[in-house]
């Protein structure tokens, strides 16, 4: 990938490299990371090596010329931690990159869209949906909308307005995607300020190598961290029946419509904690959420954890390794490294692979499948 910002950019880190030489240098880096849990090769997710990034926010910068008139970009933070306007992004997705000077330069010519215009996020999907947020440091009137709502339709994208205390949805405040996981269609409505994968090829790819190590089962899943259902849906497919817990309101609604739009039925979902859902299963304490659930009624074989970069906590840890198979995506190599130091002393490590999601940066997620000794 070329990029005319690399090296000022503070986006990405590794712009000295090609993508191949990132890539290695990852690997290699993590292959001593994990040298003494793992000795076999990793297998690699690679990403494209530009167009990747289905989701992206950049500031919003202004300069004036003479006649106090003022010409919009966008703006990144450079390596020096100073505003660095940058006119296109090489790592965003084709619609969005696209996009992005034809939504400048139609903003420029409204006063009333461009006044006090702070920042500016994105969220596409393959199927070229496209949600646009503009974010502001002023009230949103009728007027905004007025203009804002032509905006909307001229380019024809989903607009949402952000100020303070306000958030205004023109038509939609979700995009549609669809993901082709072994040759099978899933659907999904990605919502505005909720967590989706960023890059959506690898992402699938993601999906697919969990599910090329498991075999179909009469027995049940537990997952912990779900998100919108990401991994739950397709994986749900190998499995008798699922449970799945999310602390977020906005991923669990997400997750029950998803669920409704792949006509899936073997899925209970539960707003929890995985600190709460520790609790249920030692009976500390009693949960109205679960007062229609039986956790009797599961029988587990499998846990999946996609946990925070903070990686799990002692008690989940330690109810992980209660579970015949752990499978563990992380987001965070070091925290990852902390847990197995546990999960390896009941489990063994059988696939480790490596998914390059944020090409180009020194950060690299990781998936590991661990067995019962």
């Amino acid at each position: 990938m070329n990029c005319k910002y690399f090296g000022k950019c503070g986006s990405c880190s590794l712009y000295e490299m090609t993508y191949e030489q990132q890539l290695s240098y990852k690997i290699n880096r993590e292959k001593e990371r994990f040298k003494e849990f793992y000795i076999n090769d990793f297998e690699i997710i690679k990403s494209e090596d530009s167009r990747f990034r289905n989701r992206a926010e950049f500031r919003i910068w202004k300069e004036y010329d003479k006649e106090n008139i003022p010409t919009l970009s966008y703006a990144m933070t450079s390596f020096e931690k100073k505003v660095l306007p940058i006119s296109l992004c090489e790592i965003v997705s084709e619609n969005i990159h696209l996009l992005m000077p034809k939504l400048l330069k139609l903003i420029e010519k409204s006063e009333i869209l461009s006044f006090k215009l702070f920042a500016c996020e994105f969220l596409a999907s393959t199927t070229n949906d496209i949600l646009v947020t503009l974010i502001y440091h002023k009230k949103l009137d009728e007027k905004w909308m007025q203009e804002a709502k032509k905006l909307e339709e001229e380019l024809k994208v989903k607009i949402i307005g952000r100020s303070r205390g306000q958030k205004i949805i023109l038509s939609s405040d979700y995009i549609n995607e669809t993901l082709t996981i072994n040759n099978k269609q899933f659907f999904f409505e990605y919502k505005e300020g909720g967590f989706t994968q960023p890059n959506t090829k690898v992402n699938i790819q993601m999906i697919q190598w969990v599910l090329q190590h498991l075999e179909k089962s009469n027995k049940d899943l537990c997952e912990l961290y779900c998100g919108g259902g990401n991994f739950t849906i397709p994986l749900s497919t190998k499995f008798r029946k699922t449970l799945a817990t999310e602390i977020s309101k906005t991923s669990i609604k997400s997750a029950l419509r998803n669920c409704e739009l792949n006509n899936i039925d073997n899925i209970d979902f539960i707003r929890m904690s995985a600190e709460e859902f520790v609790e249920a299963c030692a009976n500390k304490r009693e949960f109205n959420r679960l007062k229609d659930i039986d956790l009797k009624e599961f029988n587990f074989s499998t846990i999946f954890v996609d946990p925070p970069r903070a990686g799990l906590d002692e008690t989940t840890t330690k109810l992980v390794k209660n579970y015949d198979k752990i499978i563990y995506i992380s987001c965070n190599p070091e925290t990852l490294h902390r847990d197995l130091k546990e999960l390896t002393k009941t489990h063994k490590i059988d696939n480790f692979a490596l998914f390059d999601q944020f090409a180009y940066t020194n950060h690299c997620e990781s998936g590991v499948i661990l067995n019962k000794i």
